[in-house]
């Protein structure tokens, strides 16, 4: 890897996990982590339960929109996680590859998606630990 690892959040929609793991990326881990999100079939815009649900973190995702997974984003990522695309995922060597097993937030409440925040807020500070150095002291 590279001085600043790239990772790749992947899920169907692109409108609840990977749009809530790679906000919880970029919060916690700053400009250390390069980090992108897609879907293989992209909703037409982010679930608004998960956009209340980080929210309530202090965690603003209402801007950002669902987009379609590429090559090219597989290709430039350092590590690609995924989040139930399946098959659909493109597989390039020399890429680390991650499924995280969650539940799927479309069609449920925010009660529903906090406790999906909150399980991918953990793998994320593990992540987080994996790929980047240690702060210089």
């Amino acid at each position: 890897m590279s001085d600043k690892p790239s990772v790749l959040f992947v899920c169907v929609h692109n409108a609840g996990r990977s749009q809530m793991a790679a906000a919880w990326l970029t919060h916690l881990a700053g400009d250390r982590v390069e980090v992108r999100s897609a879907g293989s079939n992209p909703g037409a815009g982010v679930n608004p339960a998960a956009v209340e649900a980080m929210r309530e973190v202090g965690i603003d995702i209402s801007a950002e929109v669902p987009k379609m997974l590429t090559d090219d984003a597989v290709k430039e990522s350092d590590v690609c996680i995924t989040m139930g695309c399946g098959d659909t995922c493109p597989v390039f060597p020399g890429k680390r590859y991650l499924d995280w097993q969650l539940e799927d937030p479309a069609g449920q409440g925010v009660d529903a998606v906090r406790p999906i925040r909150d399980e991918i807020k953990v793998l994320i500070e593990g992540l987080i630990k994996e790929i980047t150095p240690e702060p210089q002291a």
